[in-house]
């Protein structure tokens, strides 16, 4: 994320940045807290949760390492709220970089300004990406899709990959009802794609899931 910044500027932030462990289910950010900091995942896998308007929990999102959170902080908007809640899955490290130092480095530096943008239209991309899977796909694609790219943050395409979620939280992150999504499961599992556990869904074809998503 920080190639494109002249050695000096990016050697700042990571002065400038603190290493944070958390535990299971340590929750990182939460939501509609101030957003003062920007975090990169070093290690570790964590849920992003949002409120729905029923005021429930949902997981919208898995985040692995090399992934980021915390755009909002860098906008420049005077007391930025969270906008989620970052909860650990397990044990977990992240590089967290207070705004200021990247806000202080900007106002000097336009490439600084042009990697902001960068972060920030990427995740835009990737939120009208689900807002357009949601519409128009198929919940079978949906589950496919995502099963595969979950596939790709616990381990790798090729192997054998436990993913230590509950249907409930697929569900969620599908936006499918759990009944609908366990019948897809089920079709899945009957096909030899993967296999289902207590806790845990097993992807034993991660390439046959991602052709059935694409």
């Amino acid at each position: 994320m920080l190639q494109s910044l002249p050695d000096p500027d990016a050697k700042l932030l990571l002065r400038a940045g603190q290493v944070h462990h958390y535990a299971r289910r340590d929750v990182v950010v939460r939501e509609g807290d101030v957003a003062d900091s920007f975090h990169i995942v070093l290690d570790g896998r964590a849920a992003v949760r949002v409120t729905t308007p029923a005021g429930e929990s949902a997981i919208v999102n898995i985040l692995g390492p090399d992934a980021h959170f915390g755009e909002v902080s860098l906008l420049g908007r005077s007391d930025p709220r969270r906008t989620a809640s970052i909860v650990a899955l397990e044990a977990m490290r992240t590089l967290s970089i207070p705004a200021t130092v990247f806000r202080d480095l900007r106002d000097r530096n336009p490439r600084l300004e042009r990697l902001v943008s960068t972060i920030l239209a990427r995740r835009v991309d990737e939120l009208s990406a689900q807002v357009v899977e949601a519409m128009y796909d198929s919940l079978e694609r949906r589950v496919a899709r995502r099963l595969a790219g979950l596939a790709s943050v616990y381990g790798s395409i090729g192997d054998e990959v436990t993913i230590p979620l509950t249907q409930d939280e697929l569900s969620q992150l599908v936006g499918g009802a759990r009944p609908s999504v366990n019948q897809v499961l089920g079709r899945f599992a009957e096909e030899g794609l993967l296999t289902i556990g207590r806790g845990r869904i097993t992807v034993t074809d991660a390439e046959a899931l991602a052709r059935r998503a694409s």
